[in-house]
């Protein structure tokens, strides 16, 4: 979805306020977001979080 909205993992940690290691675990799988980061995340990309989920 982050390149999709043409949007960088370190911009998204930046916005977060959030280490980009952890944007990265996220990105493979190996760790999912609290809900409360996923919709952070869906406000970010400007898309709902059940998109977010159907990735």
């Amino acid at each position: 979805m982050l390149a999709l909205k043409h949007k960088t993992s370190k911009e998204l940690a930046e916005h977060l306020q959030i280490n980009p290691q952890t944007v990265s675990s996220w990105a493979t799988n190996s760790r999912q977001p609290r809900l409360d980061e996923l919709f952070a995340i869906a406000e970010f990309l400007k898309v709902g979080p059940c998109e977010l989920l159907e990735i």
